[in-house]
């Protein structure tokens, strides 16, 4: 059974700092692809960063290059999500999971949440 957890998330300050890891079971993580994405009240869920099953190639969405970097640990079956400068607007739910064009894992987890306010 696929198990994808989500930690890390909190409330910080504009400019402040989080790390998010995604921890993954019940499938071969190192032969897969991951991405985080992330979902803001009232607003579709929208993809953020994306890392190949080495790690070797990163993407990301415009809107976060150069302040969030994502990163991976084949060993541990855990995907993370360094998250710097921080803006009220990256505000949101952040989940794990398959990238777009990937068979989605199902279910989704349940998220963390970010919160960025002063």
């Amino acid at each position: 059974q696929v198990q994808l957890v989500e930690s890390g998330g909190g409330l910080v300050q504009p400019g402040g700092s989080l790390r998010l890891s995604c921890a993954a079971s019940g499938f071969t993580f190192r032969n897969n692809a991951m991405s985080w994405y992330r979902q803001a009240p009232g607003k579709e869920r929208e993809l953020v960063a994306t890392i190949t099953t080495t790690g070797g190639r990163t993407n990301y969405a415009d809107s976060v290059k150069g302040r969030f970097t994502i990163s991976r640990d084949n060993a541990k079956n855990t995907t993370y999500l360094q998250m710097n400068s921080l803006k009220p607007e990256d505000t949101a739910v952040y989940y794990c999971n398959a990238p777009p064009g990937w068979n989605p894992f199902h279910p989704w987890g349940q998220g963390t949440q970010v919160t960025v306010s002063s």
